[in-house]
């Protein structure tokens, strides 16, 4: 069951798609016991999102009532938070589904497309529809890449690889998600343009976005080594992440 709050009200999904625009931005979370890692990271993403496309500030405090009212009495979920084009000012929705976990291992189909505005997570882009395009081929996700083959991310998570030094991120547009944040402050990490010929040299390939950590076990028909002990250190890194109450 989903719950709709439009700026503190509980709407349908019809009131929430007269009353809203396809024009907009939207930061996800996982919420635990009424907390989530991460909280500052995805204020600050819609902040400077908000900016970016409406020139107006947003007010963090007034994003985590809305949010609060939403969730009500509900103690775990998955929770996002739409802001969307409207006149005079954008409107902010709250979705609160049931919890969720990432789903692993991961089989990725490669496509070439590149979201637009890659920095920023947008309300609506084309990804969707090729995620629908390699669920029908027997994947769970679309990787997305240049027309070079330079690897960016899925349609839905960032990707990371592993190697000897640690984790390597593609240095490419895409998303610079709250996972891949707070791992990044958790483990050494780099970037480096990686392309799918480039992918079979690496110790294994993980994904990451608010349902958390998911091995990549292939890449269209390549499979990849999957390895447990520095999986493990991933998740375990993860974990170690402070929760914050909304």
């Amino acid at each position: 069951m989903t719950t709709i709050e439009i700026d503190g009200v509980s709407a349908d999904g019809a009131a929430f798609a007269e009353a809203t625009s396809p024009y907009g931005h939207f930061t996800a979370m996982q919420v635990r016991g009424g907390r989530t890692r991460g909280l500052e990271l995805h204020l600050r993403r819609l902040a400077s999102a908000n900016r970016e496309a409406f020139d107006a500030d947003l007010d963090g405090e007034r994003v985590r009532a809305l949010i609060r009212h939403a969730l009500g009495d509900t103690r775990d979920a998955s929770v996002r938070v739409y802001i969307h084009e409207r006149s005079p000012e954008p409107a902010i929705a709250v979705t609160v589904e049931p919890p969720a976990e990432m789903a692993t291992p991961q089989r990725l189909r490669s496509v070439r497309y590149q979201r637009p505005d890659a920095h920023r997570k947008h309300v609506h882009t084309e990804q969707g529809g090729y995620r629908e395009l390699a669920h029908r081929d027997g994947f769970d996700d679309a990787l997305l890449t240049g027309p070079d083959g330079l690897v960016c991310e899925t349609s839905m998570a960032n990707i990371g690889f592993l190697d000897p030094s640690g984790v390597v991120w593609p240095d490419a547009p895409m998303l610079h998600g709250i996972t891949m944040q707070l791992l990044e402050e958790a483990l050494p990490t780099r970037r480096t343009p990686v392309h799918l010929p480039d992918i079979a040299s690496f110790d294994g390939a993980f994904l990451s976005n608010a349902r958390g950590i998911g091995v990549v076990s292939c890449v269209d028909d390549d499979r990849l080594p999957i390895p447990a002990a520095r999986m493990r250190e991933l998740i375990d890194a993860y974990a170690s992440v402070p929760w914050e109450t909304i």
